[in-house]
This record gives structure tokens, C-alpha cells and sequence, in this order.
């Protein structure tokens, strides 16, 4: 009865401070739950979709296989294991997703633009739609991701394995590329105007109809 009470609690947007809990499986779907302190909670199989987490603590939680579809996820997402998880249509805008794991999961028309994604996993994620301007991307894992005609522009992709992405008709625009690998990467008809490539690897990549620096790829 008790856990009963605290859920309902949650729903309500009374109980604000519950790190460590275990809500796995549990329905929080419209709820208001801005600023709630979930950090390190099993949340497995938790349904937040169009929940807003706006200012959230969910540093460290397990939301493995959870529904996060348009939720409003401007939020703490430190270290947080979200395989599986459907974030299609989630407003992510400047949060904070270092070191999360994100492999398998759907990120349909979300917004990451500005987001914190330095040593992120988005390891053949399917990221067409995505909006990551401006975005933090670091040494982040896109192995094999498909970022066909994402916008990537003034994102910071620092060291961030792409190898054998698929890059097409990205926009990459004034994005810092220095140190990536984009090993086998399909840049076909990408857009590079202004971006930093000291260090790339663009070994077996195909550039077909793009530009890098001044050569022109035909």
C-alpha cells in the first residue's frame, strides 16, 4: 500500500525526491514531473511518454526498453543506460547525456540540439531526423550510425568514431571534425563548408559530391 501511495505521489508531482527507487514497468504518461530527483532509479520498461522531466535528475537511472516518446527531457541524463528506450519526438535541447548508452534506441524527429553528448554510445542507431546543431558529440561512439541527412552544424565531433557511417547529405557545416574517423563513412553530397577536419581519417570514405577544404569530390 505504501509503494502504492508513493507512486500516486509521483503522478501528482508531490514527491520530488525519490533517487534509488525502483519504478520499473510503472506509468507516468502526462505527468508533470519537472525537477523530480530520480538519479540511480530502475526504471526499466517505465512509461514518461509526453511526461515533462524538464530540470530532472536522471544521472546513472536504468531506462532500458522505457517510453520516453515526446517527453520533454531537458534534463540530467548523466551515465544513463537508455537501450531500447523510444525518445522519438523528445525535446532533449542542452541535456546533459555524457557517457549514456543510447544503442538500439529510437530517436525519431528528437531534438539534441546543444545536448551534452561527449562519450555518448549511438553505436547503429538510427538518428535520421535528428537535430544535433551545435551539439557537444566528443569521442562519441557513431559506429555504423545512420545520420543520413542529419544536421550536424557547428557540432563538436572531436575524436567521435564514425566509421562506416552513413553521412549522406548531412549537414556538417562549421562542425569540428578534428580526430574523427570517418573510416568507410558515406559523405555522399554532404555539406563540409567551414568544417574543421585536422587529423580526419576519410580512409575508403566516399566523397562523391562534396568538398573538402579545396578539393572538390566529383
Amino acid at each position: 500500500m505504501e509503494i502504492e501511495m508513493e507512486i500516486e505521489a509521483i503522478r501528482a508531482g508531490k514527491l520530488k525526491q525519490i533517487p534509488g527507487a525502483d519504478l520499473e514497468d510503472e506509468d507516468f504518461s502526462g505527468c508533470q514531473l519537472q525537477r523530480i530527483n530520480l538519479a540511480g532509479a530502475n526504471l526499466v520498461g517505465t512509461n514518461f511518454a509526453s511526461s515533462n522531466l524538464n530540470g530532472a535528475r536522471l544521472d546513472g537511472a536504468n531506462l532500458i526498453g522505457a517510453q520516453l516518446v515526446s517527453a520533454d527531457l531537458r534534463a540530467n541524463l548523466l551515465g544513463t543506460n537508455l537501450m531500447q528506450a523510444d525518445l522519438s519526438g523528445a525535446d532533449l535541447r542542452g541535456s546533459n547525456l555524457r557517457g549514456a548508452n543510447l544503442m538500439g534506441a529510437k530517436l525519431t524527429k528528437a531534438s539534441l540540439a546543444g545536448a551534452f553528448l561527449s562519450g555518448v554510445n549511438l553505436m547503429g542507431v538510427n538518428l535520421q531526423g535528428v537535430d544535433f546543431r551545435g551539439a557537444d558529440l566528443r569521442g562519441a561512439n557513431l559506429n555504423g550510425a545512420n545520420l543520413q541527412g542529419v544536421d550536424l552544424s557547428q557540432a563538436d565531433l572531436q575524436g567521435a568514431n564514425l566509421n562506416e557511417a552513413n553521412l549522406e547529405e548531412a549537414d556538417l557545416r562549421g562542425a569540428n571534425l578534428a580526430g574523427a574517423n570517418l573510416a568507410g563513412a558515406n559523405l555522399l553530397c554532404a555539406e563540409l563548408d567551414g568544417a574543421k577536419l585536422d587529423g580526419v581519417n576519410l580512409e575508403r570514405a566516399c566523397l562523391v559530391g562534396t568538398s573538402v577544404g579545396q578539393i572538390a569530390y566529383c
